[in-house]
């Protein structure tokens, strides 16, 4: 494997695998990434990894060339960065492989100019739009009967003390990306009017009045959380997995799982089924909701159109989501797969701290904190047929840290 920081400008495309071989090009190369080069290079695929920081992906066996490149947040940039490296390595019909929110939006708005050179398994910008803006989401959800959240979406700060009754709130943005970046928060947390005011108004310098949220915070913490993560086509699910998010770090507004468990639980299945449908989607997806003890409804809370933190649990309960997206784009046919209940996955450089915190809380005891480990069947990066991405996890932690923190 070979490492580059850029692509130095060459007459003619220069092949990374096989002439006639179709790999896969997959933009982002921190864990949800490397678990797609793991699924597909299992199989002898070649796989491409183009990322615009450090990456463990770098470092793995099933990962046949990686490229550095500078932007991958700006849309026009990350779409001719992509371009660029497609041409250059000779990559033609490669299926591209999205592991961002930002990507997605990227490759579904200039979805035609990239399918000229790439199989795309971004869907279309107005199937897409549904799942990037939340306020979309919760007015889509709303028509379709799906219960949600009460969010609010305030004009201004005037709007604020018509809302003291429904405290404590939660800040989050409609569109996650720039928030997110700026504050290196999901959401913030309002118990009071003055915290309600302070923190609107903090929002309102990262983004505009129309894309900050005000929902209702829903009782309980992540074990009251679910996910729905299939491999959906023609308003039909060819792969499906339920799973329960035990432990998020944080631990009241989780930016990510760190243990989650498969399970059975057929009440959301119909509700993100009605939901895909109606947008007409294609690909894989998660979507989420969190189950309020209040009234036993299961509220959606957000649709991420891409590989989620945790996909890489589908391989060992049965559905390998990131080969049936590929093996579809080839025209192959599968059989339709169901996850198996009962299977963990694990992300133990952020579990630990979030358990500690836990117990500390007294919300987690030594005991059940083993025998969740005892289910464990996958870590997020650690592998032990490929085992270089962990230790270099490791050693870049700083880096890491400093680039989601501060």
């Amino acid at each position: 494997m070979k490492t580059l920081t850029t692509l130095e400008a060459s007459s003619s495309p220069r092949e990374v695998s096989p002439a006639g071989s179709v790999g896969a090009l997959i933009v982002g190369g921190q864990h949800p990434g490397l678990g797609v080069a793991r699924s597909l290079g299992r199989r002898r695929i070649p796989v491409c990894v183009v990322d615009d920081e450090h990456s463990i992906s770098a470092y793995s066996r099933y990962v046949s060339h990686f490229v550095r490149v500078k932007d991958l947040r700006d849309e026009r940039r990350a779409v001719d960065a992509v371009l660029d490296v497609g041409y250059k390595l000779g990559l033609r019909n490669w299926v591209l492989f999205p592991t961002r929110d930002e990507t997605v939006a990227a490759f579904s708005r200039c979805r035609t100019e990239l399918a000229r050179f790439f199989k795309v398994t971004t869907p279309e910008w107005d199937s897409i739009e549904w799942a990037w803006n939340k306020k979309k989401t919760y007015d889509l959800a709303g028509e379709l009967s799906i219960p949600c959240p009460l969010t609010f979406n305030p004009k201004g700060p005037s709007d604020l003390d018509a809302l003291q009754s429904y405290l404590p709130l939660a800040i989050k943005p409609a569109v996650k990306e720039h928030f997110f970046y700026a504050t290196k928060s999901k959401a913030w947390r309002a118990d009071n009017m003055q915290e309600l005011h302070e923190k609107y108004a903090k929002a309102r310098l990262y983004i505009a009045s129309e894309e900050i949220l005000l929902q209702e915070i829903i009782p309980g913490d992540g074990t009251r959380q679910f996910s729905y993560c299939a491999f959906f086509r023609d308003g039909r699910a060819l792969g499906t997995l339920v799973a329960r998010r035990l432990r998020q770090h944080p631990p009241d507004f989780g930016r990510a799982a760190t243990y989650v468990e498969s399970i059975d639980l057929p009440q959301i299945e119909e509700l993100a089924i009605r939901f895909l449908e109606a947008i007409d989607y294609y690909g894989i997806v998660e979507v989420e909701f969190k189950q309020d003890p209040r009234d036993g409804k299961y509220k959606l809370l957000d649709v991420n159109a891409r590989t989620w933190g945790f996909h890489s649990l589908g391989f060992p309960a049965g559905v390998d989501f990131p080969y049936l997206l590929f093996s579809d784009q080839l025209g192959q046919v599968n059989a339709v797969q169901r996850g198996e209940p009962g299977i963990a996955w694990l992300r133990l450089c952020a579990d630990v701290p979030a358990s500690f915190v836990e117990l500390i809380r007294g919300r987690l005891d030594l005991k059940a904190y083993f025998a969740s480990l005892l289910k464990t069947r996958i870590e997020s990066v650690y592998c032990a047929e490929d085992p270089l991405p962990a230790l270099m996890e490791f050693a870049l932690l700083p880096y890491f840290v400093a680039r989601r923190y501060f």
